[in-house]
């Protein structure tokens, strides 16, 4: 737990807010058979707001290297320094991992009432969270009386069926965040903003030619096309194993091995972002140079696209550009908005959202989860999850099913608001 400095680059705190609040919106509609298009990811070839939202937040985990590593550089480079990026990066991809092992038995399996359940899955996530605010004691206390009840539940004759772990799906938003954060922050210290910005281009160059040049194993064609017999979905299927890999494609994964090079591209173009934010040039210079650059990359992608098509799972080099290009447009509005013209009142929920982005993602995913679990007797006298009778009861019975998914969307990330604001006001910053 930290307090925010009172010199914080507030426009970063509300494009990070601005992207989370995005990230949660789509991922929580009412129901996925209702769903606006532009709330949803493009079927494979194409682009999507939604596709904008994850190459932000990597492009503000750039930013936050260059100004936060920056200040270590001048300060000189220690062990320590490694040390605290390693355990940041171990961190943040066990968080991935929990979100998805939490409560450590299949819930639905189990044949204990839902209630005891749930609460062993309340513990759980109450331990994590008091982990990230350092206080182990309470931590230590809730995980295990989350052991304690698993244990009980088996005492008690109930079949408690474990968690799965051979078909645990290793890579996640988390894990490739993780990943991103620990190689760009190594080259960051080891390297100055033309080198970087060398890497970025020979990592897209690079990817490029793999993805088109290098032929896939047992496929008669290799094309970027095919779900299946593309570079990047072989390497997911030979390394992670089919086991192991998102469970929705079963053939790729969109955040696998090799399409995490160009996500750490993204990153870079964050990196670079955050050093000419943090260069001794005026506020004027800086945003228009954003919107400059903004609108280069945006263009360059675009051409590339004719090429090399925008792919979100495959994380395409143009999808690298044109979505950079975005991020900085997007970051250069916020910077003129809030930081030059003072503007700052319309964007206060953001910030609120931003200072505690990764609390937000990890324990609103973990909620989700809990209630589309959790089951309550339907109209019919059938158990029907939570999640589903709220949908049904509440905002079905007021609009058409589209529309009553996005408003259960907006509620949910309404009722985050207030979560987030209540620990905003104490001055509540979980950091990793």
């Amino acid at each position: 737990m930290t307090e925010a400095p009172s010199n914080r680059l507030i426009s970063l705190d509300v494009f990070r807010g601005m992207t989370i609040a995005a990230m949660v919106l789509v991922n929580n509609p009412g129901t996925w058979s209702h769903i606006y298009d532009p709330l949803e990811h493009a079927p494979w070839h194409g682009l999507t707001p939604t596709d904008w939202i994850f190459p932000f937040f990597l492009f503000i985990v750039g930013i936050a290297i260059s100004i936060a590593l920056g200040k270590r550089i001048a300060e000189g480079v220690t062990r320590r320094v490694y040390s605290k990026i390693v355990s940041r990066s171990a961190m943040i991809f066990g968080l991935g991992l929990s979100m998805s092992v939490i409560p450590f038995f299949q819930f639905a399996a189990t044949d204990a009432p839902d209630s005891l359940k749930m609460l062993i899955w309340m513990a759980m996530a109450g331990g994590l969270l008091f982990l990230l605010l350092r206080n182990f004691k309470i931590a230590g206390i809730l995980l295990g009386l989350s052991i304690a009840g698993i244990i009980g539940l088996n005492l008690g004759g109930y079949n408690v069926v474990p968690y799965n772990f051979g078909t645990m799906r290793i890579s996640g938003v988390l894990q490739r965040i993780a990943v991103c954060y620990l190689v760009v922050s190594i080259i960051f210290l080891h390297t100055n903003w033309k080198q970087q910005l060398g890497i970025a281009i020979a990592i897209l160059l690079g990817y490029w030619a793999m993805m088109t040049l290098i032929p896939v194993p047992g496929c008669e064609v290799t094309s970027i096309g095919d779900k299946a017999c593309n570079l990047a979905a072989w390497l997911d299927r030979t390394i992670l194993t089919e086991d192991h890999i998102w469970r929705s494609a079963k053939v790729f994964d969109p955040e696998g091995i090799l399409s995490t090079l160009p996500a750490i591209a993204t990153t870079i173009s964050g990196v670079l972002t955050g050093t000419w934010l943090i260069s001794k040039r005026d506020t004027l210079q800086k945003s228009t140079g954003m919107f400059f650059f903004g609108v280069v990359l945006f263009a360059a992608g675009y051409i590339w696209n004719s090429y090399f098509p925008f792919n979100k799972a495959l994380w395409t080099s143009s999808y690298v550009l044109v979505t950079s290009g975005l991020a900085l447009l997007t970051l250069g509005a916020c910077y003129w908005l809030i930081d030059i013209k003072g503007y700052k009142k319309w964007a206060k929920p953001f910030v609120i959202f931003g200072v505690n982005a990764l609390p937000l993602f990890v324990f609103s995913g973990i909620f989700a989860r809990m209630i589309g679990a959790y089951r309550v007797i339907g109209a019919e006298g059938q158990p029907v999850v939570i999640q589903k009778w709220i949908f049904d009861n509440v905002f079905l019975a007021i609009a058409q099913p589209v529309d009553a998914s996005l408003l259960y969307a907006i509620c949910f990330i309404l009722l985050w608001l207030f979560l987030m604001w209540l620990l905003y006001r104490k001055k509540i910053f979980i950091k990793v």
